[in-house]
């Protein structure tokens, strides 16, 4: 772990962001490659994975992002440190919804009709990637954007903190490239196109997190909205996107102890080691 945080903080942080976000990217598609060994994911796992995700994703939000934006926002308008960290907030879950409203997507678990966005005739594969990609924008976001604060010396925000989010959220795509990949297995399409596919819904990933890294390096007064765009564009996509999946089948309770199980996990990765 030291090795790794030396070796990117000698780095340009967008540099830096671009290779840790091709990890969590490459973890995404170690995941789906599971597709080549296995026939089926039973919906219990599919359910536990998908909870521990958005346990991840909510433990990163605060720990790793709104806290830090809280912080630093003391520096710039002291006592009134929440401004800052409510509008970037705000900001960042109008975007994704601007996103789930505009572009066309369909859930995993959900019908061809339940499909979202601007209605089209995609087909349902399309539909399917394109939900996981929404998913990840605010992922390779959170990676570039505390990169890119690491670089400005925020208080609290080091590069080992970076790597840590990284790793967290690497943590969580692995599961989560399964579970893409295999509902496309199930659909018919071949294992090579289920693994392609399911990788490809990262990719995303590398792209938002150098966007993110190079807006926060150039333009330091945004860091603390920054920060919090992230925070609320995952928490958005927790609560809009990944929650309903898990309660729509009889593994409820299954789904969110993988929930708490991922937000634990995060926790404690950010505070023992970030």
């Amino acid at each position: 772990m030291e090795s790794i945080v030396s070796f990117l903080a000698n780095l340009h942080s967008v540099l830096a962001a671009l290779l840790a976000t091709i990890f969590t990217w490459l973890v995404t598609a170690l995941g789906a490659s599971l597709v080549f060994f296995f026939r089926d994911l039973s919906r219990v796992w599919q359910d536990v994975m998908l909870g521990f995700t958005g346990g991840v994703m909510l433990a990163a939000s605060f720990w790793s992002l709104l806290n830090p934006a809280i912080e630093y926002a003391e520096e710039l308008y002291p006592g009134m440190s929440w401004m800052p960290a409510a509008i970037g907030f705000l900001l960042g879950s109008l975007f994704i919804f601007a996103l789930d409203k505009l572009a066309p997507h369909l859930h995993i678990s959900f019908k061809q009709s339940e499909a979202e966005g601007v209605k089209t005739r995609w087909h349902r594969t399309t539909l399917l990637i394109l939900a996981i990609t929404i998913h990840n924008i605010p992922e390779g976001l959170a990676v570039g954007v505390l990169f890119g604060a690491a670089a400005n010396g925020v208080d609290g925000v080091t590069v080992a903190s970076a790597v840590v989010l990284a790793f967290g959220i690497g943590l969580q795509n692995f599961p989560e490239g399964f579970a893409v990949a295999m509902p496309l297995r199930r659909m018919g399409i071949s294992r090579r196109k289920s693994f392609w596919y399911g990788q490809l819904s990262a990719v995303v990933e590398p792209v938002a997190g150098v966007a993110g890294a190079a807006a926060v390096l150039y333009i330091r007064p945004v860091l603390p909205y920054a920060l919090a765009f992230a925070a609320g564009a995952m928490i958005y996509v927790v609560v809009e996107e990944v929650i309903p999946e898990t309660q729509r089948d009889k593994f409820t309770d299954q789904a969110v102890l993988g929930l708490i199980i991922g937000f634990t996990v995060m926790m404690v990765l950010d505070v023992a080691l970030g």
